[in-house]
């Protein structure tokens, strides 16, 4: 049985490699899609272009536009001298924010009395603009705190002072390039699993396995284990340049990433099985594969919280494989877990492979027969 399985998944790894298209979605994608995502996919933002209405006109709130200008998550834009122009602006996108600074500004922060100053916002993109609203408020009460430093001012009667575990810089950066990991990983794993068979049925090749000694078994089996291998080699790869390109910490065990990280894979080739054991042509298992991963990456905490989903979309979420996978990738990157903490995560795993393994055995053998 060893050696039949092995010379299936040499001939597997043949047919893959030799093929131009399949080596192109094993390198080219998962590497343009890891750039993309590690640069341009950020929950920080940065150079909101905003404008300026400076009612005071004086040295104290030119100065506070400065602090504004010289922010990176600010980018000055215009200059207003009447109101009306604030929401043409604001309705045209041309501006995200602007500063209306009051012309009693000055003269109040001279009296050491609150100086009032206004910021309008597009609430269009409501988390935007909460987003923006926080940075504003951290340059207005710096201005503040160093004003008083400066001219014996009466320093506010409370200071915060914030402290972010796992995360001290907050850095989304840190939190969305893990995730990139199970994501590509999946990716890749379902389209070569997920394409296996249906590219041989359309080759006609697939029938001539049929007629040799292999079982069933053998070939569900001789079909997994390159998808594994590949996962796993696509996956390392991805995990590489997450700490040594992108320097994300990896704070965690790799023993228990990668025994995550292997049990995923398992599962979704599992799925990909499954898929591709129902599709006839490689076009119906490559509209599988995706009809599959949207919704896998929608409903696993990738870019929204799972709690913040209605109560029967999390109960679902219990189903995906790749929201049990980014907890392990991220908490092996971020924070030093044990074993107990993701046993959960693992039992969840296990169970999701078992499950997608047999349907995917029992499938073949439905087709085969």
């Amino acid at each position: 049985m060893l050696a039949r399985l092995l010379a299936l998944v040499i001939k597997e790894f043949l047919a893959i490699l030799r093929d131009g298209k399949s080596r192109m979605v094993l390198i080219g994608p998962p590497l343009i899609q890891l750039v993309v995502f590690g640069y341009a996919a950020s929950f920080d933002l940065n150079h909101v272009p905003f404008a300026v209405y400076d009612q005071d006109q004086t040295a104290l709130s030119r100065d506070l536009v400065a602090d504004f200008a010289g922010a990176p998550s600010f980018q000055q834009v215009a200059v207003l001298h009447s109101p009306e122009r604030i929401r043409q602006l604001i309705d045209s996108r041309a501006v995200e924010m602007v500063l209306d600074i009051d012309p009693r500004y000055g003269r109040d922060l001279l009296l050491g009395q609150p100086a009032p100053v206004q910021i309008i916002v597009d609430g269009r993109n409501s988390n935007t603009a909460l987003l923006i609203l926080g940075y504003a408020s951290d340059i207005i009460t710096s201005a503040s705190e160093s004003w008083a430093a400066t001219h014996g001012g009466m320093a506010p009667p409370a200071r915060l002072e914030p402290r972010a575990l796992y995360n001290p810089t907050l850095d989304s950066h840190w939190f969305i390039i893990p995730g990139i990991v199970a994501l590509l990983t999946q990716v890749v794993t379902l389209l070569v699993v997920g394409l296996s068979v249906a590219r041989e049925r359309e080759a006609g090749t697939f029938d001539q396995t049929l007629v040799t000694p292999l079982r069933p078994l053998d070939i569900v089996l001789g079909k997994s284990l390159p998808g594994l291998i590949i996962g796993l080699v696509e996956g390392s790869v991805i995990i590489l340049a997450t700490h040594f390109w992108f320097g994300v910490p990896l704070l965690g065990s790799l023993v228990l990433l990668y025994m995550g990280l292997f049990l995923f894979i398992a599962a979704v080739t599992g799925i990909g099985l499954m898929i591709s054991s129902l599709a006839a042509t490689q076009q119906q298992a490559l509209l599988g594969a995706f009809l599959f991963m949207v919704p896998s990456i929608i409903l696993s905490g990738f870019a929204t919280p799972i709690a913040n989903m209605p109560p029967l979309v999390q109960d679902l979420t219990l189903i995906n494989p790749m929201r049990y996978a980014l907890v392990v990738i991220r908490e092996s990157f971020l924070e030093h877990p044990s074993l107990a903490t993701l046993l959960p995560q693992f039992g969840a795993m296990t169970t999701l492979a078992l499950i997608s393994l047999i349907a995917a055995g029992w499938l073949f053998r439905k087709r085969v027969v």
